[in-house]
């Protein structure tokens, strides 16, 4: 499936919008297409997200559903702009499935990320041998080619922490990622320098979760919530599982995770504190 017609997050949005906007007008579907000069089926592919709309299908639209709010109008223009921060990747984007660009489209345009993770440390804050152990270790049957290449992507991926506007990145994980000794203890504890590294640069917060905690909080699972600014100001779930992700970029579902990840948050230490563990952490692994 090529880029031009997957179905991204604001697309969706930008899509949803379009559909309310036309049926609040009491225009048809044909009477859209019709407008912009296209098929209805254009129409159809827009408003559920597979399909672009280009800025002067948007101005005839706004037109055509009496669509005055200057604000709204901005706003849907903003969301259906391309993202630029996308094209370090766009050349491999034939070898990567529609999850991973979806994942790569949010990540790059995204203004804050919060990630929670109860298995692993989050992709965007491993090391280059963390990395490998964790893609090794989840997909088996990878060449050492391949291998390599999906190692250099994560390794990529991380540039967003060196570009002039970087996301707020906050991550919360449990002490028991902290501890499992993927790769084995030299990298873990490479690993863990890493994290307090990170930990002191201003766009990065660390929280853990530790074993001392008493009070159950159940996120369902590692999740990702990406959150976009004004003028596009929405949210967009991302939720792992065996076989891909889930996406949601419903407002219900976002306030969902939104309030979850803020419980955990309350339930993790602080900043300063989780730093403090993380380094006990890497000082027994150095001692034993």
């Amino acid at each position: 499936m090529g880029y031009s017609a997957r179905r991204t997050a604001r697309r969706r949005k930008l899509g949803a919008e379009l559909r309310a906007l036309r049926e609040a007008a009491s225009v048809s579907i044909e009477e859209a297409a019709r407008a912009i000069h296209g098929e209805r089926t254009k129409i159809s592919r827009q408003e559920t997200g597979r399909h672009r709309v280009t800025r002067l299908e948007l101005e005839t639209l706004f037109t055509l559903y009496g669509a005055e709010d200057e604000k709204l109008r901005q706003w849907l223009i903003a969301l259906s702009a391309e993202g630029t921060g996308r094209n370090w990747w766009r050349q491999h984007g034939d070898t990567f499935t529609d999850d991973f660009k979806e994942a790569l489209t949010l990540e790059s345009d995204a203004a804050r990320i919060a990630v929670f993770q109860s298995r692993v440390i989050p992709g965007l804050l491993q090391t280059q041998e963390y990395a490998t152990a964790v893609i090794a270790g989840s997909s088996p049957e990878l060449s050492a080619q391949r291998l390599n290449f999906h190692v250099d992507i994560r390794m990529s991926r991380q540039s967003i922490f060196l570009r002039g506007n970087p996301p707020r990145y906050t991550a919360v994980m449990t002490e028991g990622v902290i501890r499992q000794q993927i790769g084995g203890p030299k990298v873990l504890i490479e690993q863990l320098r890493h994290l307090l590294t990170l930990g002191e640069t201003p766009d990065v917060t660390i929280q853990i979760i530790p074993y001392s905690q008493s009070e159950f909080t159940s996120a369902g699972g590692s999740f990702v919530l990406y959150s976009y600014p004004d003028p596009l100001d929405f949210d967009v779930v991302q939720v792992a599982y065996l076989h891909g992700d889930l996406y949601s970029e419903e407002d219900e579902t976002a306030a969902k995770y939104r309030k979850a990840f803020e419980r955990l948050q309350a339930s993790a230490l602080s900043p300063r504190k989780s730093a403090e563990l993380i380094a006990s952490v890497s000082h027994e692994l150095e001692r034993e």
